[in-house]
């Protein structure tokens, strides 16, 4: 039996990814909205690049802009309680699969791609919850909102826009 390297390599990191998480936990911090965002607390912090943003490129872009508006377009039944177990499930989908595309396609120096691996942690902990089923779905998607939302913080990305909430 043949393997294809390029998706033995993607499971792998993927893998790794997931084993990783499972010594992650997850925090939730209520703003003055009065809702909660979830922000992970690991040993490693998002950091700037000397003040700067890091570099972004097309793949990373495209498939952080996808999750983004996905999102964008659930928000509100997300706030409103009202999206079904089979849509969250769908949004995780949606999630783990621009994750692959950016673990195949992004090429950003090592210490660029460092700091994305904190944001993927986050992505794929929100999409592990939304997959779940009740109450962790909504706690996965706000997990997802707020990865979303440090990403145009720490990195160069001027077409994607942070959502509204």
């Amino acid at each position: 039996m043949r393997v294809n390297s390029k998706v033995l390599g993607l499971s792998l990191v993927l893998g790794a990814a997931s084993w990783a998480l499972t010594g992650v936990s997850f925090a939730a911090t209520v703003h003055e909205h009065g809702h909660e965002h979830g922000h992970a607390e690991t040993d490693q912090a998002l950091s700037l690049q000397d003040g700067q943003r890091w570099a972004t490129d097309a793949p990373l872009r495209k498939a952080m802009g996808t999750i983004n508006t996905a999102l964008g377009q659930s928000l509100a039944a997300v706030h409103e309680d009202r999206l079904s177990e089979a849509q969250y499930v769908q949004l995780a989908e949606l999630v783990r699969g621009q994750v692959a595309y950016m673990v195949e396609h992004c090429k950003l120096p090592s210490e660029a791609d460092a700091q994305l691996h904190l944001i993927i942690a986050r992505l794929l902990a929100g999409a592990d919850g939304m997959a779940a089923t009740g109450p962790a779905q909504r706690k996965g998607a706000i997990t997802l909102v707020g990865a979303l939302n440090d990403y145009p913080r720490f990195f160069a990305d001027p077409e994607f826009t942070p959502l509204k909430h």
